[in-house]
């Protein structure tokens, strides 16, 4: 088919059809279109929309260019987050999903810009790996029950190279692109349900609920069409998710979770992800029934025991749990105090985002070597009341950095806090949750 056709007749906001989308997938994979072509039908896309079928059709055949598996009649249900500073739910839901009896397919990525990368967290313990075979991936998916890996040439090749494009033709924020990025791999990976957190805010790549709820109506319809089970959840990211920024550090503290001791917003949204799970496994009949089941396995133990059984799997030990000086972790703390007094009015968590990032927690370009130590401890968020030169952040930092983490504690005191008389309304971290039902 003529790609300049094709293109034209996006451009005038006319339907493309199954044909001819699938002919553009597969020829722009194996480089028969070009990148300059490939910008402009993009582009057409982002100005004038896609129906729910046209979003379907590039989500099937964004699936099919590479590898499809199939775990014929064993339910398996993964959870995929829009992502955002501080959001490390993954390494905590995961487990207590597996404790409860759910098989938990992870295909994951690495970070590139504020937010970090799951595969780049669970690498600041050594000798995780995360480079199984899909084969291996399968096998362990079906035989242990949770298996956690990078992305993989063989799983949605087309989005790969399509998300590259997106990335520098000024695309990403199409709502039909995402669903077809996103959905493309989770229905490659096998999954017989889908739990989608849909995050907005300052902090999130979507900024509104408006967009956040026009994303997970276009994922519910792409889940449905493709007959998958998809809970979609939207929740606040208008500041940082739980206490701490940088690789180590979020480990850590979902470890903590894990035992039971962690900070109360990402251990209440990592159990109503995990309950979505539960639900779509058939293992319970609604979200508070398996509310109960999620909170049960961390008092009793069995989802600590969960990740410590995902680490010897793939070939890390479990001593991490027990001593968390065997993670990298960096040399050097700076307590920044509040140069004001009231309440936490507002956490630019991108900004903190971009400084983690500064100091090596993070990488500009995908060749950038991360520093798993660095980051950030908060001790206040939205609505704590402070005093004037009272704790508000803890930098962690190598000693080769410190003329950096000079520049870092003037941005965070001008760029990262605002202050109010009185106490802010507190917002919702969980806003909506959708369950839809394939059959």
């Amino acid at each position: 088919m003529n790609i300049v056709e094709i293109i034209a007749k996006k451009r005038n906001n006319k339907q493309l059809t199954k044909p001819e989308i699938e002919s553009v997938i597969k020829e722009y994979t194996e480089n028969k279109i070009p990148d300059y072509q490939m910008s402009a039908l993009l582009m057409a896309i982002l100005l004038n929309g896609a129906s729910d079928k046209e979003t379907t059709y590039l989500t099937d055949a964004m699936m099919n260019s590479g590898k499809v598996l199939d775990f014929k009649d064993i339910t398996v249900v993964d959870k995929h987050s829009t992502g955002g500073v501080g959001d490390k739910t993954s390494f905590i839901l995961a487990p207590i999903a597996h404790a409860c009896g759910v098989k938990v397919p992870m295909i994951a990525g690495r970070g590139l810009g504020h937010t970090g990368g799951t595969v780049d967290k669970i690498e600041s313990i050594k000798g995780f790996n995360t480079s199984l075979n899909l084969k291996q991936f399968k096998e362990g998916v079906m035989n242990h029950g949770m298996v956690l890996i990078g992305q993989t040439k063989d799983i949605a090749p087309a989005d790969k190279k399509i998300y590259a494009l997106r990335d520098v033709t000024g695309t990403v924020e199409s709502i039909p692109l995402i669903t077809a990025s996103i959905m493309s791999k989770k229905l490659a990976e096998g999954a017989s349900g889908i739990v989608m957190d849909i995050k907005f805010g300052s902090g999130a790549f979507m900024k509104t609920k408006a967009d956040a709820q026009k994303l997970a109506k276009s994922i519910q319809s792409t889940a449905l069409r493709s007959n998958k089970n998809i809970i979609t959840v939207m929740s606040d990211m208008n500041q940082p998710l739980g206490l701490t920024i940088g690789n180590s550090l979020e480990v850590i503290e979902c470890i903590e979770v894990l035992k039971g001791k962690g900070p109360k917003d990402i251990t209440d949204l990592s159990i109503h992800l995990a309950a979505g799970m539960i639900v779509l496994a058939g293992l319970a009949k609604n979200i508070s029934e398996a509310t109960k089941m999620a909170k049960k396995s961390i008092k009793n133990g069995e989802a600590l025991k969960s990740f410590r059984s995902l680490l010897k799997y793939q070939g890390a030990s479990d001593k991490y749990v027990d001593n968390y000086k065997n993670f990298p972790t960096a040399k050097e703390t700076c307590v920044i105090n509040a140069n004001n007094s009231g309440y936490i009015k507002t956490i630019n968590g991108l900004k903190l985002g971009l400084l983690c990032t500064d100091l090596g927690g993070g990488r500009k370009q995908k060749t950038d070597k991360l520093d798993h130590g660095v980051g950030f401890t908060l001790h206040k968020k939205i609505g704590d009341k402070v005093t004037k030169n009272s704790p508000l952040i803890t930098i962690h930092f190598n000693k080769n950095q410190k003329s950096i983490v000079e520049k870092i504690k003037k941005e965070i005191l001008v760029n990262v806090y605002s202050y109010s008389k009185t106490k802010p309304t507190e917002a919702k971290l969980i806003y909506k949750t959708d369950i839809k039902w394939s059959k």
